[in-house]
């Protein structure tokens, strides 16, 4: 800034008193018009809201509710990732079924990360939200306790907690990985491979054991080619080529979600790697490459969760409830292949 240049100052919000000023009523009047008291006269409310239009002035819903010691028509969504299709999808389920019932929708997105998660939750409880659904990505949650005391409902959506007794939406984890591991099994394969989160993800861990459990039945060893450190898109597509390029490579990959669905799906398309292969969660364009998948409808869970969250703020006060959704393999070419009709990279 040079000396002679004068700092920009931001025009401030119009105030409640200047509103009044400017209907030609007190203060008071003022606020109860327009936070839709009764006893105010059409024709003053006319006049202050006439005021308020002139003037930009908007009622800070926030500062009310603290005030009034209500709760915000506003219900938390606490998300893992943001761009991640699968809670795009969720999110607009939730968003529906609020909706028509009268309450927004907010949501936020942890980056997977529980320190995150924990500030959010309190930012969220803070500004009073009336009820909070979360695909927690913690382990813990003590912060939940106070709140659940006070009757704020408290929905867990894909991902069950372990130590806190609370309404969740979740899949059928077992029963879609033991579908996928049967199919493979059926088209000849043995060597079957698996790409998962950290298993301090409940969904990772779920569908982790089931991996296994689905192998042991089968006689199959289900560690051998198990890889449950793919973070994203990028680590799956290496932890892929890894498995692929060994001297005795996997016939058959599984990966747990969609973001590491296509990162091995890069991993396949590119060079000499081959192997049959089915991804959990369906995905845009998966049945125009011909990609087997676990299928479920995510805006069927956000639409159960806040289904939920309408039952509690409606006076339901039954013990916890935990709804399993059901998945649905949609067998591909991708899967729909054996081991005898595919080489090792290594002797090409």
């Amino acid at each position: 800034m040079t000396p002679d240049a004068k700092p920009v100052v931001a025009p401030s919000r119009a105030t409640l008193r200047q509103v009044a000023a400017r209907a030609g009523v007190s203060v008071k009047t003022a606020s109860r018009a327009l936070n839709g008291e009764p006893y105010v006269s059409t024709k003053t409310l006319a006049r202050v809201s006439a005021a308020a239009e002139d003037l930009g002035f908007r009622v800070n819903a926030v500062a009310r509710d603290f005030r009034t010691g209500a709760r915000s028509p506003s219900v938390g969504l606490l998300i893992g990732d943001l761009a991640n299709p699968f809670y795009a999808r969720l999110a607009r389920g939730a968003e529906r079924h609020l909706h028509a019932a009268g309450l927004r929708l907010v949501s936020a997105s942890t980056e997977e990360s529980a320190v995150t998660e924990r500030e959010l939750v309190d930012e969220m409880l803070e500004r009073r939200m009336t009820a909070i659904m979360i695909v927690t990505s913690a382990d813990h949650h003590p912060y939940f306790e106070s709140e659940q005391h006070l009757g704020t409902p408290i929905v867990f959506v894909d991902r069950a907690p372990s130590d806190v007794v609370a309404d969740a939406v979740v899949l059928d984890n077992a029963g879609g990985m033991a579908a996928a591991v049967e199919h493979l099994v059926s088209f000849g394969h043995e060597r079957i491979g698996i790409l998962s989160h950290a298993r301090r993800v409940s969904t990772s861990r779920e569908r982790v054991e089931a991996f296994e459990s689905a192998m042991a039945q089968a006689g199959l060893d289900g560690r051998r080619y198990a890889r449950t450190d793919c973070d994203d898109t990028a680590s799956a597509t290496q932890a892929a080529t890894e498995l692929l390029t060994r001297a005795v490579p996997p016939t058959a990959l599984i990966a747990t979600n969609n973001r590491l669905t296509i990162g091995a799906l890069k991993a396949l398309g590119r060079g000499n790697l081959d192997a049959a292969f089915i991804g959990f969660d369906d995905f845009e364009l998966s049945d125009l490459l011909g990609t087997s998948v676990i299928a479920h409808d995510p805006e069927v869970m956000g639409a159960a969760a806040a289904e939920f969250v309408i039952d509690r703020l409606e006076g339901d006060t039954s013990p916890a409830r935990k709804l399993v959704l059901p998945t649905t393999l949609i067998a591909r070419l991708s899967s729909m292949i054996g081991p005898l009709q595919r080489s090792s990279p290594r002797s090409r």
